[in-house]
């Protein structure tokens, strides 16, 4: 298996603009145009770390340029997380919502066709995603990517040393609405679902998401699960795996 940890580490490829969507330090995001006149698909890509102050927004820089590159409009957001004020839940999840509004809006500047807008999250950013989708499903589709897709399961688990009670506020038993209120397994969404996996994860279990799937489809939710051999964590982010050509073509079939 490759070892993709370079992209939390270099430098990513320039964006053509950081803008602000709100007035809080953290509430931006980077925009990235591909070439020619559009309109052009849309992108939101809601970055992981376990919803820590201390991951941030850059190593999806490579990620987002090369969907642009591939002909789609990005916008890598950057919230509030846990380690920041008004970080955690609720404020990260408004930080999103409001990064997700100001794309929208962005539609009416830049050559974004406003019916082919997805929205993608990788790890912690693939919980964020699908609670988006949850309640704004103006959406395309969503992308949940190595997503943390089950909040009581990543707390029965104590995944990165009980990141899900930090992000919430409690354990289930503490604060079970905001549980409920939180993790896509609870919630009911009526876009489209795509999620995308490392079948060699070591970071969030390959089993969470594939049970995520079966269950979400005995609702009758529109879901798919796609597994990659040999890829972790990282490789489905990092366009110079070799997992990436499966990634790009199952995000472009959305749009």
């Amino acid at each position: 298996m490759q070892n993709s940890a370079h992209i939390l580490t270099d430098p990513p490829p320039p964006s053509d603009a950081r803008l602000r969507y709100g007035s809080d330090p953290n509430q931006f995001g980077d925009l990235r145009l591909p070439h020619g006149k559009g309109p052009f698909p849309a992108a939101m890509m809601i970055h992981g770390g376990f919803w820590r102050a201390r991951y941030d927004l850059e190593h999806e820089g490579f990620f987002c340029a090369a969907l642009t590159r591939a002909g789609f409009v990005t916008w890598n957001v950057e919230y509030r997380r846990v380690g920041n004020p008004g970080g955690g839940w609720p404020g990260s999840f408004e930080d999103i919502t409001a990064g997700y509004q100001y794309l929208r809006q962005l539609a009416g500047k830049y050559a974004i066709d406003p019916k082919r807008m997805i929205v993608l999250g990788h790890s912690a950013g693939g919980e964020l995603s699908l609670a988006l989708a949850a309640h704004h499903n103006s959406m395309r589709a969503v992308v949940a990517l190595a997503g943390v897709v089950d909040l009581r399961k990543a707390w029965d688990l104590h995944l990165s040393n009980d990141a899900v009670a930090e992000f919430l506020g409690g354990t289930p038993e503490q604060v079970p609405e905001h549980y409920h209120e939180a993790s896509p397994a609870e919630l009911d969404i009526h876009t489209r679902q795509l999620l995308i996996q490392g079948a060699d994860d070591d970071i969030v279990p390959v089993s969470m998401n594939r049970d995520y799937a079966r269950r979400k489809l005995q609702k009758r939710e529109q879901v798919s699960f796609l597994a990659i051999p040999k890829a972790g964590h990282f490789e489905i982010i990092d366009p110079q795996s070799n997992a990436w050509e499966r990634v790009q073509n199952a995000v472009s079939a959305l749009i």
